[in-house]
């Protein structure tokens, strides 16, 4: 059996249960025993049985969204003794992406995220699927992780692989490219609308709860494209539409145009799916001229940001 310990914000506590609840079938087949600092008993040191635990664990969840990476007791103790381990060959870190957050540039970077491609769990349509990729990541690796022996009184216990690797020490530099189909590109453009919307939809409801004289406006205008509008004194002074797919223009991007109205023989920016070999990302064509994200991929918060800023920039001049 594998011990697996969650490290996570208890912010995250809810999602937390949820995953555990899709280990349970790992749990009763003896793949796994997992452990999380509520178990820790009344009376207990708290620091010293985490450190005890996190040491004994061969499998890492690290559950990220931006309130882990914010966390100092996550990423400074609990991430990095992770990480230790895990080059050392005797525990496994997998991040698990549960909500959208820039932890591409985090130490465990350049580690296999799950779900598939770090697409976060919030982002899903239907949650119980992402959770059920994440637990049949973890079977797989509950199949390599190492695990302790246990040897005749007087010899030395020694670290073995279930895989039984010859040279038991081993890189965890395991990343590889591969190609992404169609079908993975139109998903990730799709499930990227759905981000930009959600993320306009809801920044504007903000921006009119922090400035009473500021009136916003949302509207789907189908399923693949909607509208917004930012009133100041009942006077319009910001409108958008965004869309994706269709005969014109961005039929292959997501599409923004000035204009609550859309037509798609006209737009004043596209954003297309491409991918460096390893995830799926987002470009903008750079058709508006401010920042700096002509050359530069974004994941799918930084493209509903950089829309998000064209769109409200009028405010702010």
């Amino acid at each position: 059996m594998v011990n697996l310990f969650f490290s996570y914000s208890h912010k995250d506590e809810e999602l937390r249960n949820e995953l555990e609840s899709h280990l349970a079938l790992l749990k009763r087949q003896g793949v796994i025993s997992s452990w999380h600092d509520r178990r820790i008993t009344a009376g207990s040191d708290f620091d010293q049985t985490i450190s005890s635990e996190l040491e004994s664990s061969q499998i890492i969840l690290l559950l990220v969204s931006a309130h882990f990476l914010s966390s100092d007791y996550c990423y400074e103790k609990e991430m990095t003794h992770a990480l230790e381990k895990h080059e050392d060959g005797s525990a496994v870190v997998i991040p698990v992406i549960l909500h959208p957050c820039d932890w591409h540039s985090a130490p465990f970077g350049s580690l296999r995220a799950t779900p598939t491609d770090g697409k976060a769990v919030s982002m899903h349509a239907n949650q119980h699927e992402a959770f059920a990729i994440i637990a049949k990541d973890v079977r797989e690796a509950a199949k390599l992780v190492p695990v302790q022996e246990s040897k005749p009184s007087g010899t030395e216990c020694r670290v073995d692989s279930i895989a039984q690797d010859p040279q038991g020490d081993r890189s965890s530099n395991l990343r590889i490219k591969r190609k992404f189909d169609d079908h993975e590109r139109d998903e990730f453009l799709e499930d990227s609308y759905e981000y930009i919307a959600r993320y306009f939809n809801g920044s504007l409801l903000e921006l009119s709860t922090r400035n009473p004289h500021i009136k916003t406006r949302f509207k789907r205008l189908s399923e693949t494209s909607f509208s917004a509008f930012i009133y100041d004194g009942g006077e319009r002074v910001s409108e958008c539409s965004i869309w994706y797919g269709g005969d014109g223009f961005g039929s292959r991007g997501i599409a923004y145009s000035q204009s609550g109205e859309i037509q798609r023989n006209s737009l004043n920016e596209s954003i297309s799916v491409v991918d460096d070999g390893y995830t799926l990302q987002l470009k903008p064509m750079g058709m508006q001229i401010f920042g700096d994200h002509r050359g530069s991929p974004l994941s799918q918060q930084g493209a509903a940001e950089y829309y998000w800023s064209i769109f409200v920039r009028p405010l702010q001049e």
